[in-house]
This record gives structure tokens, sequence and C-alpha cells, in this order.
């Protein structure tokens, strides 16, 4: 570590020398290669780490800046033939070289907490590079590894940071902290689970640069940037220059192109799921589950079946297990639940001072439950029982799942599970049924919140491009005001009753893994003559879609909601995006094959297909029987 460099007790925790900076210098005397190393350093009474990068050799650094005619001369930094990540740097100097100060004119260094992302690529001769930006947009001049490091960099950038792929930009790697309360606080400075959604959104819009818009931008930004990649920050964009029209959204077909929908058919929802024994054979086991997963799709389960049936629809038991089968299986569970109960029962004050992710799990789960669904009887009052069960339950997953340990909206999740079932270990089975259907949408990296916003904007687009058109324009295309939605599958949207019926219609998995996001065009939909009509600009679509909260009525979207899939699958010419995100297309076994194939983006953004989009379209002419 450089003594000069004014750090306190630093530790070095990463060096790789051969990292040079690249120059187009115009002069015989100017280098075109400036030598150096990176560093980590770790700061400890601050516990931040940092990069730091200065040259090897400052005697063969010395740099003119200046031709016999008095004009200047600028060395620029080379991107390695990137012109969108081009750096200019210009240094004005005297005729005569002069010494480099003693940390190095060429040196930067860059807190990982203001790092953004970093962006890997081969140079042409076969060398790697690394371009670095930072958070406020603006990338560092790149590092071209001579003697190769890249790799071993990146690992030791994991002990600090999550680096993860963009899904637009193999290359681009996006930067998030390792803080397991990160995520917690994001939510909690959106305000995304406070129950006063008006007052929320009259915050953005009479002081939209104060902290609670500030944090709403983060998530708004967060999900442009999956859409977008960065724009060179030494060229403008031009909205009349095709070459950037055509780029504005990589990775995505036009799915706009005329293609003919068909009419939108009708649907009619059925009676709820109102007898179960008839379905049981002599020693317990479902004899048709395919058949209650429909009946429940298409109309629910009655509220007296809820509690038996709700334990098969989340895995607790399974569909072909007997009744002896199911008590074995409820004695296993509840034993192994109350041993991980005890474990977080069984940590003293003392022990919990000194861990620190323990005491962080507990001090939100507390908040949370004191302020969750405190509306139904179930939860209300300081000392329900039914507020410590909730709080214990999710103590618990946490033992249970220490890596997710807890998020802010996992106890809405919960509550519903607990208020059906009114048994410890049984809600507890079930919640983590549920996770397994939506623990992704909790992770630090969100990269499945994008990924279901990227989705939900494929589907927006083939079914109203007039609608998608208009939320662009207003800056909103990112459906980012859809967030909540998504991570707690509408939990907030609806009143408490309506959500039981909607969460056992989407556990059902009919008629498609993402009918959750039909369900959010359904709402789309329904708005867009007030959204269009009167001409909202970004605040005022927050606003107005927080507004919608508990004024929907269920059994239309979700009538809108298999409509349009009908819609869709009927379209023999659905593109092919559409067809991944409803998970009816099949690749060709050459298609499986081909290196493009396995490298696609589309894949990764989209998930496993299921089944051919021809098939189902001919299904659908049979009507809407999904098993």
């Amino acid at each position: 570590i450089d003594p000069k460099l004014n750090f306190c007790s630093p530790q070095l925790i990463f060096e790789k020398e051969g990292v040079y900076l690249h120059t187009n210098a115009k002069r015989s005397n100017q280098e075109t290669t400036i030598p150096g190393f990176i560093r980590i350093v770790e700061r400890v009474s601050k516990k931040s780490s940092m990069f730091r990068c200065s040259k090897v050799d400052q005697k063969s650094n010395s740099v003119t800046n200046s031709d016999g005619e008095g004009e200047e001369e600028v060395t620029n930094f080379d991107p390695g033939y990137e012109p969108d990540w081009a750096v200019i740097s210009t240094v004005k100097k005297d005729r005569e070289p002069v010494p480099v100060k003693e940390s190095g004119t060429w040196a930067f260094s860059l807190p990982l907490s203001e790092l953004y992302s970093l962006r890997r690529a081969r140079f042409s001769l076969g060398r790697n590079f690394l371009v670095l930006t930072s958070r406020g947009g603006h990338p560092l001049p790149p590092l071209h590894f001579h003697r190769g490091g890249t790799r071993e960099l990146l690992r030791a950038l994991h002990r600090y940071i999550i680096l993860d792929q963009s899904p637009v930009d193999g290359r681009l790697f996006l930067a998030y902290p390792h803080d397991s309360g990160a995520l917690s606080q994001s939510f909690d400075k959106l305000h995304l689970f406070d129950d006063g959604g008006s007052d929320l959104v009259s915050r953005f819009i009479h002081d939209p640069y104060a902290t609670t818009f500030g944090g709403f931008s983060k998530v708004t930004n967060f999900f442009r940037a999956a859409l977008r990649p960065p724009d060179s920050p030494n060229k403008p964009r031009n909205a009349q220059d095709p070459s950037t029209q055509c780029d504005e959204e990589p990775g995505f077909e036009l799915i706009t192109c005329g293609v003919e929908l068909g009419p939108r058919p009708d649907v009619n929802r059925g009676p709820p799921l109102d007898k179960w024994d008839e379905f049981l054979d002599p020693e317990g086991r479902v004899k048709n589950p395919e058949k209650i997963k429909e009946l429940v799709f298409r109309g629910g389960i009655t509220p007296s079946l809820r509690k038996e049936v709700w334990k098969f629809l989340l895995g607790f038991y399974p569909w072909n297990s007997t009744e002896k089968e199911r008590e074995n299986i409820l004695r296993v569970k509840t034993d192994e639940y109350f041993r991980m109960k005890l474990q977080w029962k069984s940590v003293s004050e003392e022990q919990e001072m000194r861990n620190s992710l323990l005491r962080g799990y507990r001090s939100l789960i507390e908040r949370d439950v004191s302020r969750t669904d405190r509306q139904n009887t179930f939860f209300s009052g300081n000392d329900n029982p039914g507020l410590t069960l909730l709080n214990d339950v999710l103590m618990t997953y946490c033992m249970y799942n220490f890596d997710l340990g807890y998020v802010q909206g996992m106890s809405d999740l919960l509550s519903p599970i607990l208020f059906i079932t009114q048994n410890e270990v049984e809600s507890f089975w079930c919640l983590t049924g549920f996770m397994e259907l939506v623990h992704q949408n909790f992770e630090e990296s969100q990269e499945a919140m994008k990924q279901q916003l990227l989705q939900l904007s494929i589907l927006l687009k083939a079914l109203d491009p007039e609608l998608c058109d208009f939320l662009d324009s207003q800056d909103s295309g990112s459906l980012c005001f859809c967030f909540r939605w998504l991570l707690i599958w509408f939990k907030r949207e609806f009143p408490f009753e309506d959500i039981l019926t909607l969460w056992e219609v989407l556990w059902s998995r009919l008629p498609c893994d993402n009918f959750h996001l039909l369900i959010a065009c359904s709402i789309l939909e329904s708005q867009r003559g007030e959204l269009i009509g009167s001409q909202h600009d970004f605040n005022t679509i927050l606003k107005h879609i927080n507004e919608l909260t508990m004024k929907l009525d269920l059994q239309s979207v979700l009538r809108g909601a298999e409509a349009i899939y009908l819609q869709l699958i009927q379209c023999k010419e659905l593109p092919l995006k559409v067809q991944q995100v409803l998970g009816i297309y099949v690749p060709s076994s050459s298609e499986e094959d081909s290196p493009e194939s396995q490298a696609s983006e589309t894949q990764h953004l989209l998930g496993k297909p299921q089944a051919g989009a021809a098939a189902a379209a001919a299904n659908s002419t049979r009507g809407p029987t999904y098993p």
C-alpha cells in the first residue's frame, strides 16, 4: 500500500500488476500505454473498500501536451475500440516534460459502494479490459489487463459486492451491496408497504427531490437500467438518429409489427370448489388433482375447505399421499419446526448482541408484524396471540433459510396463510411452499423482479402498443409502478377476502406460471382510458396506480386475465417472446443444440418454455380446459 495515501489502517485485499491505461497520444514522445496496478483496499475505520490504480514507472510517464505552434495536444484514453465507452481526459501541460505528482497523474480510486457497473470485454489482441462506472454514471478509464487477472479481480470483489450479469448485455455486470438489510431498507424508503397510499404519492408530487422520491427513483432507475444499456457519456443520443433508435432495447424483438391478435373471447368464472371427500379414495389419496386445480382456478375454494386444500396447493402434503402418510408427515414436520424455533429462542441477549444479522432480522420482523393486517380481527389488538404466531413463524423461517432471512413484505405473504390454518406448524410449512414460488422476488439483486417487469412489458406491447407508447412517452415504460403488485402478488391491492381467492387461483399454476403477469395486464388495460385520456405524467400515473388500492373488482380482473391468455394463444403468429412468457414455446431440436440457443439472452430472461404454441392454439379451440 502506498504509504503516502491518507488511509486509516488500510488492509490490502487484492493486487494485480500489469494493468495499463491506453491513450491515443499523437506525438512520438508521448506514451500510448500507462503501466500500473489495481488494488482493492479496505479501510478498517470505515469498513469500506476502494479501488486504487496508479502507474508503476513514474519516470516513463512524462507527458507533453503542446506542439510547436502553441496549440494544445490532447491525450485521450483509448477505450479498446469501444466508442460507446470512450472517456476523454484533457490535461494542459507545458512544452517540457513535467514530473508526475507523487500520487500519480493517472491514479484514481473509487469506493465500492459507489460502483454501479463493471463491463468486461476483450480487446482485439485477445487481452481483457474492464470499464468501471460509478453510480453517478461516469465511466472510469478502461483498465487493460496485459497479464490477465480479470477473473481473480471479480472473485475478490464478490467478498464485498454482488455482481449480477445484465439481462440485456452479457458483458455488463451490475453491482449491489452485500448488506442483508439493504433490500428491506430500500422498501422502507419507498413506503411500498405503508397503508397510506395517497399520502405516499402526495409526497412524491409535492417534493419530488426529497428522500422519499429519491428512494423511489432508485427503483425506477434500477429497472430502466435493465431495459436500456448505458449511453455514451460523450455522445448524446439523437432521437432522430436511426442507429440509436434501433438499439433502444437490445434483446427485444419487434412485437408491434401488425400481428392481429384476433377477438378476445368472453370468459365466465365458475363456482368454488365445495366438495372434497368425493375426490379421495378409501386410503385418502386425491384421485384427480388436475380436476381440483381446474376447479380452484375457475372459482376458488369455499372457505370451509381452504384449510385442507391449501396444504396440498402449497406442497405441505403430496397429492398422492394417504391419510396415514399425512399423519406421519405432520409429526415429522412438527418436530423439525420446533427444532428450528428453538435455535433462535435459545439465543441469549448477550449472544444476540454479537450477531448483528439475527438482531437485524428480529428488528425488521417486530416492526412489520406490528403493522400487518391489523384491521383483521385475527391480528388486531396489542396482545393478540395472532401477532405472536406471526412473529414466531417469521423468525423460524430465518433459521430455515438464513441466506434469505427476512425481507420486508414477507409478513404480508404469511398473514393470510396463518389466518386460514390458525396453526403455527402448518402455516410455517405452507409459507415455505409459497416462498418456493416467490423467494427470488426478495433476493438482493432483484434480478427476478427485473425479469418479471421485462416480461410484463413484452405482454403489454403485444396487447396494447398504444398504451405502451403512452407510458414510454411519460417516462413510465419500465412499469416500475407495478413493482409492489408483482413483489407480493397484489396483497395490498385487493381486500383481504379477495386475496384468499386470488392466491389460491395463482397457486393452481393454471393456465401458466406467469398468470400473475396477465392479471397485471388486465388491471392496466382496465385503466387505459383514464391513463391516456387524462394525459397523466409520471407523477400522476404513480398517484393513480396507488389509488387503485382496494378499488379493483377481483372477478372482473380474473376474467380479463384469462381472456387475454385465450386471445394470445389463439394467435397463429404470436411473437416468439410472448410465447416464451406464456410458456407455450418449445424450440426445435436444432435450436436447442445451436450455440445461439445456449447463449440466448431470451432464454435467460424468460425462463424455460413448456409447450408448443401450435398445440396451445389447437387446444384453445376446444375450450379453456387447462390441465
